[in-house]
């Protein structure tokens, strides 16, 4: 295996085992559901990370997914 390959195999370990810990920490406290706005804020985030070797492509993505949660951070203050 090449290097960059162990570097992401140790990479998906470790957050599978922060998802686990986190899982069965967290117990059944409810907590705040995730608005379409975030969702599709972090979607587009982590499609920019994934797709980054593209540098336009990649840093698109990532401001299209920081705009969607300012937009859904600004409509949230304004409910308040």
């Amino acid at each position: 295996m090449i290097n960059s390959q162990i570097y992401i195999l140790i990479s998906i370990i470790a957050l599978l085992i922060i998802a686990i810990v986190v899982f069965f920490v967290r117990g059944k406290k409810k907590g705040k559901k995730v608005s379409l706005l975030g969702g599709l804020g972090l979607m587009f985030v982590l499609a920019g990370i994934i797709f980054g070797e593209s540098r336009l492509v990649g840093y698109t993505l990532i401001g299209i997914g920081v705009l969607l949660a300012v937009i859904d951070i600004i409509i949230k203050s304004k409910k308040k």
